[in-house]
């Protein structure tokens, strides 16, 4: 089976998960390949899973304050601020049985590709279940992961710089975890580790990603991009973002 690897992209973030959402509906009509794609974000954003408050869990006025948008993921898990110099993030969008119903083991099988990048990077990394890689008890990755209509999506981020001040400003349960501590103590980044330029971890992310898969690099399909383009106005939307 032939993957598909997107062209690198920087997007605001309801077109993100508009992108991630138009590709998972096209492989599930098998319409598209099994798809990997890196971007990032411009402006800035907070992302919060599918069931979260946006109100308990960011500061919205401080979001406002500094351009930073707020954006409901399909997907569960935590908050997420997305820095567009400091991290870059990856989908992962196939069809549900390459995986199994194994949902732990797949979140392990997937975020071991971003422990062979680090390893590329000489960053020795660890799987920390449910959903993070680890370096000497650091997070330094995290992900989040659907399975809806036949076909596994999951996405995640991996920090190359850490703002520790401006995330732990908008991510509200962040302040309370980590009153007595230091950021610095649970989190950290491949900045902190390697001096590997933004190139040379995307290059290392498309190789344990792509190595032992058959590939080619194309873009988004013309309906693809529509279909992004109208789920786009969805995550927008502020009854969506704040519903909860």
């Amino acid at each position: 089976m032939k993957w598909r690897l997107l062209p690198m992209v920087q997007e605001r973030g309801a077109m993100n998960m508009a992108m991630d959402e138009a590709v998972a509906e096209a492989v599930g009509r098998g319409a598209a390949p099994p798809t990997i794609r890196f971007y990032t974000w411009s402006p800035a954003a907070v992302t919060i899973g599918c069931f979260q408050s946006a109100e308990r869990e960011v500061d919205v006025e401080a979001c406002v304050r500094l351009g930073v948008d707020i954006v409901r993921r399909r997907t569960g898990g935590g908050a997420v601020y997305h820095d567009p110099e400091g991290e870059v993030t990856y989908s992962l969008i196939a069809p549900e049985h390459l995986y199994g119903n194994d949902i732990p083991s797949s979140y392990r099988e997937v975020c071991g590709h971003i422990i062979d990048a680090l390893h590329i990077l000489g960053i020795e990394a660890e799987f920390r279940p449910v959903n993070d890689v680890v370096v000497r008890g650091k997070k330094i990755s995290g992900s989040a992961q659907t399975r809806r209509g036949g076909v596994l999506l999951q996405h995640g981020t991996l920090l190359l710089s850490l703002d520790a001040p401006v995330m732990f400003s908008l991510l509200r349960p962040s302040r309370v975890k980590l009153s007595d501590r230091d950021p610095l103590d649970v989190l950290t980044s491949v900045s902190a580790w390697s001096d590997s330029r933004r190139e040379e971890v995307l290059e290392a992310l498309r190789e344990s990603f792509l190595s032992s898969r058959s590939w080619v690099e194309s873009p988004l399909t013309p309906e693809e991009m529509e279909r992004a383009r109208e789920l786009a106005a969805r995550y927008d939307d502020h009854e969506w973002t704040f519903e909860r």
